[in-house]
C-alpha cells in the first residue's frame, strides 16, 4: 500500500528558454487583448439606427450599467472576506500565502472585467445590429453581431493567458500555490455573476412572459409591456455578463488545474506547456473570426458552425505540431527522474511518448468540443427532430409541452455524459501507470478544449445581442418587415448558439473539476505520507469505504439544493415582476392602447433588489458545503463529496440546459408560423414550456458549472489543513469538528432566511380576471 504514496516533488523553475517561451505566451496575450480593441472599435463604427432605436437602447444600457456596478459593490464584501480567509490558509511561506489572496482578488477582477466590458459593448451592438438588419441586410448585421462576440473572446483569452503567464514568470516553482487563488477568485465572482445575472434576467422574462403573450396576447417586446426593458437588460447582465464571466472562469480554473498537475508530470516543461496550447488557441480564434463571414443563402448557424470547425481543426494540427518540436519522445528525456511525480512507484521511470501522449490528450479536447458543438445543437436545433417534437406537444396543450421538454433534458444529458465519460477516460489511460500522468492528461484535454474559447465566447455572446436587436427594433417600431425577419432569424441562431456553448461551458467544467479533484487527490496523498499515514488511512480513500459514499451522497445533494434555490428565487423575484407590471395595466390609463407609457424604472428596480438578495444563499452553500464536510466527515468524505458534486452536476447541467433551450425554440417555431402561430392556443402552451424552461437553462444550469469548480478549488485549498487536522502530530479534533459547524451553522442561516422570505403571490394579489 505504501507504493500508492507520491514521491516528492523536486523544486521546479522555468528558465532560459522555457522563460522566454511563456514570455512571447505573455506577449500573444497582449495581442489578444489588442484585438479585443480592434473589434471594438469594428462593431462602434457602425450607424446606430433611429433616435427611437437610440432611446431604447440607452435605457436598456443604464439599467445594466446600475445593476452591474450594484452587483460589484455586493460582491466586494465577499471578496474581502475571502481574501483574508485565503491568508489563514497554510503555505509554505507567507510569502506564497499573500500572492495567493492577491492573485485572488485579481482573478476575481478579471472574471468581472470580462463580464462588464462584455456587456457594455453588447448593449451598444444591439441596435447596430437592428439598424444594419433594417438597412443593409442579414450579412451585415450578423457580421456585428459576430465582432461583438469576438472581442469578448479575445478578451476572456487574453486576461487568462496573461495571468497565467505572469504568475508562473514570477513565481516559478510556487506558481501552482499562487494559481489556486487566481483561479479561485475568477470561479467564485463568476458564480456569484451567473446566479444574479440569471435571476435577474429570467425573473424580468418570465414575468414579462405570463402577463405580456399569455395574459394580453401581445409580443415578447411589446412597449406597453412595463417588464420589456427589465428583459432586454436581463439577457446582458445574465447571458453576457454572467457567461462572459463564465467562460472566463472556465479558461482560468482549467489553466490552473493543469499547471500545478503538470509541475508534478512533467516538471518545468509540465509549467510551460499548458500555456502554449490555449496561446495557439488565441490565434486561431483571431483566424476564426475573420473567416466567419456569413454569405446571402447559407444559414447562419452553418456559418458560424463552419468558423468553428475550420479554426479548431487548424489549432489541432498547430497544438500537434507544437507537442512534437516542445516535448521530449521519452520520459528517460526528462533528466533527473525526481522532476516526474510517478505515483506507482518512486524510482520507475514512466512508459510511453510524452509527445504523443499530450498530443493525443489535446486532440481529445477540441474533438470533444466539437462533439458537445454537433449533439447539443441537435437537441436544441429548430431544424432537428427533438424541437420538433416538442412544438407537436403544443397541440395538446401546456403540460405535454413541458412533458416532452423534460424528456429531451433527461436524454440529451445521457449521451453528452457519455462523450464525456469517454473523454476523461480516453485521456486518462494515457497515463501508462503512472497516476499524475494519467490526471495531466485529462487537464490536458481541457486545455485543448481551450483552443475553441475564443470562438465558443463569440458564439455565446451572438445570442444576447441578437435577442436584444430585436427588442429594440420590435419596441422602436421603426424596422420594416423585411429587418423584422432578418431579426427574428439571427434570434433563433442566437438561441441555438447559446445552448451550444452551455453544453461547452459544461464539458469545460468537467474537466477542470476532474482535473482539480485530481490536484486534491495528490495534495491528500503527500500530506498523508508527510504525516506518516497507516495504511488503512490510506486505504480509505477506496470508494467501497462508508464514508467516501456517505461523501457522494452529500456532493450530489448540494447540487439539487443549489438547483432548488436558484430556480425558486427566479419563482419568486417573477411573482414579484408578475404583481407589478399587472398593476401597471391595472392603474396607468391608456397602455393598452399606446397611450400610456409604462414605468420600466420599477421593474429594474424590483428584479435589481431581488437578484442581489437571492444570490447570497447558493454562493454561502458552494463556499461552505466542502468545508463542512471536510473538517466534520474528513478528507476521504470530502473526496467522495466532490465525486458526488462533478458526477450529478455534470448530469444536472446538461439536463437543465437542454430541456429549456428545447422548449425555448419550440416557441420560436411555433412563433414562426408552425401549429397555429402567434396568440394560437399552441403558442400559449409553448410559452408556458419557455418560461418553465428559462430558469433552467439561464439560471440554474449554468451557474453548476462555477459551482462545481468553486467546490473543487475549496477543497484543494483547505485539503493540506483537513489531512492535518485529521491524522497525525497536529490532530485536533475540537478544532476541526469546530470549524465544521460554524459552516454548518452558516448555510443553516442563509437556507432559513433565504427560505422566510415571502412570495408576493397571495390573497391580496389581483388575479388577471379581476383586472378588466
Amino acid at each position: 500500500m505504501a507504493g500508492i504514496v507520491p514521491a516528492a516533488v523536486d523544486s521546479v523553475e522555468v528558465t532560459g528558454g522555457n522563460l522566454v517561451l511563456v514570455i512571447v505566451v505573455a506577449l500573444i496575450a497582449l495581442g489578444a487583448l489588442a484585438m479585443a480593441y480592434v473589434f471594438r472599435s469594428e462593431v462602434l463604427s457602425a450607424p446606430e439606427g433611429t433616435d427611437n432605436m437610440k432611446t431604447i437602447a440607452q435605457a436598456v444600457q443604464e439599467g445594466a450599467d446600475a445593476y452591474l456596478q450594484r452587483q460589484f459593490r455586493t460582491l466586494a464584501v465577499f471578496a474581502g472576506v475571502a481574501f483574508f480567509a485565503l491568508l489563514a490558509l497554510p503555505a509554505d511561506e507567507f510569502s506564497v500565502r499573500i500572492f495567493r489572496s492577491v492573485f485572488f482578488l485579481v482573478g476575481a477582477g478579471f472574471s468581472a472585467a470580462v463580464g462588464y466590458l462584455g456587456m457594455s459593448l453588447a448593449v451598444r451592438a444591439n441596435l447596430r445590429v437592428a439598424a444594419a438588419a433594417n438597412t443593409v441586410g442579414r450579412e451585415p448585421a450578423m457580421t456585428i453581431g459576430l465582432r461583438t462576440g469576438a472581442m469578448v473572446g479575445m478578451l476572456t483569452v487574453g486576461l487568462g493567458l496573461l495571468g497565467a503567464s505572469l504568475v508562473v514568470i514570477f513565481f516559478q516553482e510556487d506558481a501552482p500555490d499562487v494559481l489556486e487563488g487566481f483561479g479561485f477568485g475568477a470561479a467564485l465572482l463568476a458564480m456569484f455573476m451567473r446566479v444574479g445575472g440569471g435571476i435577474f434576467t429570467k425573473a424580468a422574462d418570465v414575468g414579462a412572459d405570463l402577463v405580456g403573450k399569455v395574459e394580453n396576447n401581445i409580443p415578447e417586446d411589446d412597449p406597453r409591456n412595463a417588464a420589456t426593458i427589465a428583459d432586454n437588460v436581463g439577457d446582458n447582465v445574465g447571458d453576457c455578463a454572467g457567461m462572459a464571466a463564465d467562460l472566463f472562469e472556465s479558461y482560468a480554473v482549467t489553466l490552473v488545474a493543469a499547471l500545478i498537475l503538470g509541475a508534478q508530470a512533467f516538471g518545468d516543461k509540465g509549467l510551460v506547456y499548458p500555456l502554449l496550447i490555449p496561446a495557439i488557441g488565441a490565434l486561431t480564434a483571431v483566424l476564426g473570426a475573420y473567416i466567419t463571414k456569413p454569405t446571402a443563402g447559407v444559414n447562419g448557424l452553418s456559418t458560424i458552425n463552419r468558423g468553428f470547425y475550420i479554426s479548431a481543426g487548424i489549432g489541432a494540427v498547430a497544438s500537434v505540431v507544437l507537442s512534437f518540436l516542445y516535448l521530449p519522445t521519452s520520459f528517460a528525456d526528462f533528466g533527473e527522474q525526481g522532476s516526474v511525480l510517478d505515483l506507482i512507484s518512486k524510482d520507475a521511470t514512466p512508459d510511453g511518448n510524452p509527445a504523443l501522449i499530450a498530443s493525443i490528450a489535446v486532440v481529445i479536447g477540441i474533438v470533444l468540443a466539437a462533439a458537445i458543438l454537433a449533439l447539443t445543437g441537435y437537441y436544441t436545433g429548430t431544424e432537428y427532430k427533438p424541437v420538433k417534437d416538442v412544438g407537436k406537444t403544443s397541440l395538446t396543450g401546456a403540460a405535454t409541452v413541458i412533458l416532452s421538454g423534460l424528456s429531451v433534458g433527461f436524454e440529451s444529458a445521457v449521451y453528452t455524459t457519455l462523450v464525456l465519460g469517454a473523454a476523461v477516460f480516453g485521456a486518462f489511460l494515457l497515463g501508462t501507470g503512472s497516476l499524475a500522468i494519467s490526471l495531466f492528461a485529462v487537464a490536458l484535454a481541457g486545455c485543448g478544449l481551450l483552443t475553441t474559447v475564443g470562438s465558443i465566447v463569440a458564439m455565446d455572446t451572438f445570442g444576447p445581442v441578437s435577442d436584444n436587436a430585436q427588442g429594440v427594433a420590435e419596441m422602436s417600431g421603426d424596422v420594416s418587415p423585411e429587418g423584422a425577419q432578418i431579426l427574428t432569424d439571427l434570434d433563433a441562431v442566437g438561441n441555438t448558439t447559446k445552448a451550444i456553448t452551455k453544453g461547452i461551458a459544461i464539458a469545460t467544467a468537467v474537466l477542470a473539476a476532474t482535473a482539480l479533484f485530481g490536484s486534491y487527490a495528490t495534495t491528500a496523498l503527500e500530506k498523508l505520507a508527510d504525516a506518516n499515514a497507516q495504511d488503512n488511512e490510506l486505504f480509505s480513500l477506496f470508494v467501497f469505504d462508508p464514508s467516501v459514499l456517505v461523501g457522494v451522497l452529500l456532493g450530489s445533494a448540494v447540487v439539487f439544493l443549489f438547483s432548488g434555490l436558484a430556480i425558486n428565487a427566479v419563482a419568486r423575484a417573477a411573482g414579484a415582476v408578475v404583481y407589478e407590471v399587472r398593476r401597471q395595466f391595472r392603474e396607468i390609463p391608456g397602455i393598452m392602447e399606446g397611450t400610456g407609457r409604462p414605468e420600466y424604472g420599477k421593474v429594474v428596480d424590483i428584479v435589481t433588489r431581488d437578484s442581489l438578495r437571492e444570490l447570497v444563499t447558493p454562493g454561502v452553500l458552494a463556499v461552505m458545503a466542502p468545508i463542512a464536510v471536510g473538517f466534520g466527515l474528513g478528507f476521504t468524505a470530502l473526496a467522495g463529496f466532490l465525486a458526488g458534486a462533478i458526477g450529478t452536476g455534470t448530469l444536472m447541467a446538461v439536463f437543465l440546459a437542454n430541456a429549456g433551450g428545447a422548449w425555448d425554440n419550440a416557441k420560436k417555431l411555433v412563433e414562426d408560423g408552425a401549429h397555429g402561430g402567434k396568440g394560437s392556443d399552441a403558442h400559449a402552451a409553448t410559452v408556458i414550456g419557455d418560461t418553465v424552461g428559462d430558469p433552467f437553462k439561464d439560471t440554474a444550469g449554468p451557474a453548476i458549472n462555477p459551482l462545481i469548480k468553486v467546490m473543487n478549488l475549496v477543497s484543494l485549498l483547505i485539503a493540506s489543513a483537513v489531512v492535518s487536522l485529521s491524522i497525525g502530530d497536529d490532530k485536533n479534533d475540537a478544532a476541526r469538528i469546530a470549524i465544521a459547524l460554524v459552516a454548518v451553522a452558516i448555510i443553516a442561516v442563509v437556507i432559513v432566511i433565504s427560505k422566510r422570505r415571502e412570495s408576493v403571490i397571495g390573497d391580496e394579489v389581483p388575479s388577471p380576471t379581476t383586472l378588466a
